[in-house]
């Protein structure tokens, strides 16, 4: 029986080697948090996190207590603006990405 790989670490090992694609997955969970879905969007960053700068490096670069990030970004979590700021701009600076906010037209 052949074995499949979890759906999570086949979007972990995908934005590891493809710069491109882990920018378009901070700028999608940059997306669903503004489209009010706050639990898949930190489900998108724990994902972003583990693919590319890991907790650790996280925390040193924010100062913050790693498993304090992890709870975060955990589906139960509850991040503040602030905290949710200092990840994202850390994200972007590691990836080298602008985010910037596109209104659609009705």
């Amino acid at each position: 029986m052949a074995l499949t790989r979890d759906f999570r670490h086949t979007v972990m090992a995908r934005a590891e080697r493809d710069p491109a694609f882990a920018k378009a997955l901070l700028d999608e969970a940059a997306t669903l948090f503004l489209n009010g879905e706050p639990e898949l969007a930190r489900s998108v960053l724990r994902d972003l996190v583990n693919a590319t700068i890991g907790f650790e490096g996280l925390s040193h670069r924010t100062t913050k207590n790693s498993k304090s990030l992890h709870r975060m970004l955990a589906a139960g979590g509850n991040p503040t603006m602030d905290n949710l700021a200092a990840i994202f701009s850390t994200l972007r600076e590691s990836l080298k990405v602008e985010l910037k906010v596109v209104a659609k037209s009705a």
